[in-house]
This record gives structure tokens, sequence and C-alpha cells, in this order.
């Protein structure tokens, strides 16, 4: 299973970022076999752990660990594909940021990671959700996230005081003191998710640009992407998804599997069972590919991935990967690189 990929528009936000604080991104981008051809198409994406490891050496090239603050306040809607093109024309502030959530899935899918938008009380709530532990390689992708966020709420009403606060559930980095110059809000750290919080009646504010009428017309093509996009899966595929973000907590139960997709545990059985497999099989293959990716394309420590794979322990772990490949993990690690 692959960690996700995303559209190599976010390569273009990446590129700008570099060209705004004086540095030259072409030979990284060369390194990783980026060229103008791959970065103008429609339908080209480059996987999670590689834009992780591309974003690492860029923050390395510039000396700027805040990279991802900056990409989020070069970002426009208009990297965000049809999601953003929505929001753009969207009537007022909550149907843009259900539009963001919504239709992320067309230009990206993080194994890693996932979006959500909630109202409470007339307060809607942006949140990221990332598997821990972090790091140099995942840090500047919620950065990156939450920046973007503010910045798309500030562009599509004009406006710069409709968020809260921003909250980070990593520690305070380094660089703590570039936040205030990325948020116009309260800014806390180690909290319990990554989100940030609009004030009350910001769901209501006008976008600037809102036209209905391009609004829904833009909707009604994405959703029918939408559909394409879930009609091929499988449900094996879709169960997969499910588990990834999971594991973390240790060994997802059939049960809890079934909450996290909100159907009966019979009915996951029964339709799984139609595609050949079992719940217990798609966890071991789901485990074993994600182990591959972590192991082969991050510079997480073993006793991490364990952790994140749901193991008991790192010794639990590497049995386990032996069994799968008959190859110890270290042993993997070294022949891939």
């Amino acid at each position: 299973m692959s960690l996700g990929n995303v559209s190599v528009a976010y390569i273009d936000i990446l590129a700008k970022t570099m060209a705004a604080m004086g540095q030259d991104s072409d030979e990284v981008f060369k390194q990783f076999s980026l060229n103008a051809i791959t970065l103008s198409s429609p339908d080209a994406r480059i996987s999670i752990p590689r834009y992780m490891r591309l974003g690492h050496q860029c923050i390395t090239q510039s000396n700027a660990p805040w990279l991802g603050l900056e990409m989020g306040r070069q970002m426009s809607l208009t990297h965000l594909g049809l999601a953003g093109l929505i929001a753009l024309s969207a009537p007022e502030l909550n149907r843009a940021c259900q539009s963001l959530i919504r239709f992320e899935l067309l230009s990206s899918y993080n194994v890693r990671g996932s979006s959500s938008f909630s109202k409470a009380n007339n307060k809607g709530l942006l949140s990221f959700y990332s598997i821990s532990p972090y790091n140099g390689y995942n840090h500047f992708i919620v950065d990156l996230v939450l920046s973007g966020w503010a910045q798309c709420i500030a562009k599509l009403t004009n406006r710069n005081d409709l968020i809260k606060r921003v909250c980070f559930e990593f520690s305070a980095p380094d660089y703590v003191e570039y936040y205030e110059q990325y948020f116009n809000c309260e800014v806390l750290f180690s909290q319990s998710s990554n989100c940030v919080e609009l004030k009350e009646g910001a769901l209501s504010v006008t976008c600037v640009s809102a036209c209905l009428s391009t609004f829904n017309l833009l909707e009604r093509s994405a959703n029918k992407e939408l559909e394409v996009v879930h009609r091929g899966l499988t449900f094996e595929q879709q169960v997969s998804r499910a588990i990834s973000p999971l594991l973390h907590q240790g060994t997802p139960s059939l049960n809890q599997l079934a909450n996290q997709l909100n159907i009966p545990p019979w009915t996951v059985r029964r339709r799984l069972n139609d595609e050949g497999v079992t719940y217990q099989q798609v966890l071991n293959d789901t485990r074993c590919q994600l182990a591959q990716s972590y192991v082969r394309d991050t510079d997480l420590s073993l006793g991490e991935i364990a952790y994140l794979l749901g193991f008991a322990s790192p010794s639990a772990f590497q049995r386990a990967f032996k069994r799968w490949l008959d190859i110890a993990p270290g042993v993997y690690r070294t022949l891939a690189k």
C-alpha cells in the first residue's frame, strides 16, 4: 500500500516558496526527476514519502525549518484544484470550508493524515489528523496545512480576524517565534489535535468572489469526479484505508473498523468475504505494505514504525516483518537505499 500522493501543484507551492526565500530549487527538483512537463500535467502525482524527502531537502538547503509556514502563505486556492475553485466561488465561508475538505481527495490522498471539518455552536473547526511521532519530515506538512488554511480563509473573505486560535499536537519547535508572523491569533502547542478554530459567526461571512451559479456548476462536476474515485475502490481497499489511522492505537478489531466505516461488523465481514478475503488478511496486508513504505521511504526508527503499526514492541514488529518478507527490516532498509 502506498502512503499516498499529492498533486504536483504542491510542487509548484514549494518552488514559489523557495523563490520567495531567494533559493534556487532547480537542482533539488532535478534530483527528484521533476521537470516542466511533469509539473504541468493535471494528472501527475508525487508520493507522500517522496514529497516529504523533497521538502526536507529544501529545508536543509534554505536552512529554514519554518518552510511549511511560508508554503502556506505562498499557497493559492488554485493550487487546491477543483476544491479550491469551488471554495473560491462559494457564497459564504461555511460552504467554502466544506468544499475544501470534501473534495480534497481529488488532489491528494494521504494515509499518514486526513482533514475534517466540523461545526458546533455556530463555530467551525478545520482539523488535520497526522500520524505521530513528529519529526523533521512531517513537521513541515502540518505547518503547511494549517498555515494554508489560514491563508485560504483570509483570501476567501478578505479578512484576517476570523480565526480564534490555531492548535498543534507537537510541542513548540525551535522556530516557535515564526508562528506569530503567519497567524493573526493565539497559537498553542502540545494540544489534542492539529486544528484551525474559527470565531463564532465566521462561517456566515460572505466570500468576496462568491458566485452561486459557478459554485453549483463546479460542485456538480466535482461530485461526479468524487463518485468515480470512490467507485474505483474495492471494499478491501476501503477497509485498508480505514485501518491505517487506527493502527497507532494498537491492533484494531473488526468492531473498531466497522465503527470507523459506520457499517455493522457482519456487513464488513460479508463484503470482504464476497471479494475473497478476510479482515485479518486485509489487516496483515495493510501492515506489511505500510511497513515496507515506512522502512524504505522514511528515516523513522524501527521502534517508531512498530508504534505506528500498532505492535506491542519493536521486537514483535521485527519478527512480523521477517515473517512477511523473509528479511530483517534493518537489512531491507540498507538494500533499498
